[in-house]
């Protein structure tokens, strides 16, 4: 079982929770927007752990109060070998909560963005089965905060120009991706109906982003959709047997 933190009401597991289900694992979804309590280590039976997005800050512990106990478990899952996914905050979170620098970025990241695989992202055995035809990968992107410094064991995955730490690595099972595979074009549309700082201060046109994203949805899937499974691979072998 993969268990699924969501930090805001707007970004559920979808697509990825589907990859997952679809890979014969189940994800119980702990709702912290809504107040579940967050463990702040891994629970029993529990073999992976998907943290996802959220307008607030890695650090922002004043407005989501259960960011300590995320990255306490965070943490703990990456310590004991168990594997994690963070998406977005959840990368951000994964980064701070194993010694890495999160900062305001320069330039916010909104829109289907091309991130690149680095050498050790075309051998990683997650990374490299991102499903996409070339090196010039597309995601979807929706952030202003940056990975600033990876944690001293961390290992760079996929960058690009604008925020160098697209993707990367913890130890041997533990994944952080800047980028927001989880979500389709409907969910990104909606988020412009949100009071948005990183909206506000990318000055995009946001009408065209959305187009490109739905245009682009479908290859989208197709990039993410394999590299989520191969995750999944990781869970089944943390797993103990007989354990859907």
């Amino acid at each position: 079982m993969v268990l699924a933190i969501q930090n805001d009401q707007t970004d559920p597991p979808l697509l990825v929770g589907q990859w997952l289900a679809e890979s014969g694992i189940s994800v119980r979804v702990i709702e912290a927007c809504f107040g579940e309590q967050v463990p702040a280590a891994v629970p029993e039976g529990v073999h992976g752990v998907l943290a996802l997005g959220g307008a607030m800050g890695a650090g922002d512990d004043c407005v989501a109060p259960w960011l300590d106990a995320e990255r306490a478990l965070l943490a703990d899952a990456t310590d004991r070998g168990i594997p994690v996914l963070g998406l977005c905050l959840g990368a951000q979170l994964l980064a701070a909560a194993t010694g890495g620098r999160v900062e305001l970025g320069p330039v916010p990241e909104i829109g289907v963005v091309s991130v690149f695989r680095t050498l050790e992202g075309l051998v990683d055995p997650v990374i490299g089965a991102v499903g996409a035809p070339s090196d010039d990968i597309p995601a979807g992107q929706w952030h202003q905060d940056h990975i600033v410094a990876l944690p001293d064991d961390g290992v760079l995955l996929l960058t690009n120009e604008v925020c160098r730490v697209q993707g990367f690595r913890v130890g041997d099972n533990a994944y952080g991706l800047q980028l927001h595979p989880e979500i389709d074009a409907d969910i990104f549309a909606s988020w412009a109906g949100l009071a948005d700082e990183v909206l506000d201060r990318s000055g995009c046109d946001f009408d065209a982003e959305c187009e490109q994203f739905r245009k682009s949805e479908a290859d989208l899937i197709r990039t993410w959709r394999p590299m989520t499974r191969a995750w999944a691979d990781l869970v089944w072998q943390c797993a103990t047997p007989g354990s859907r």
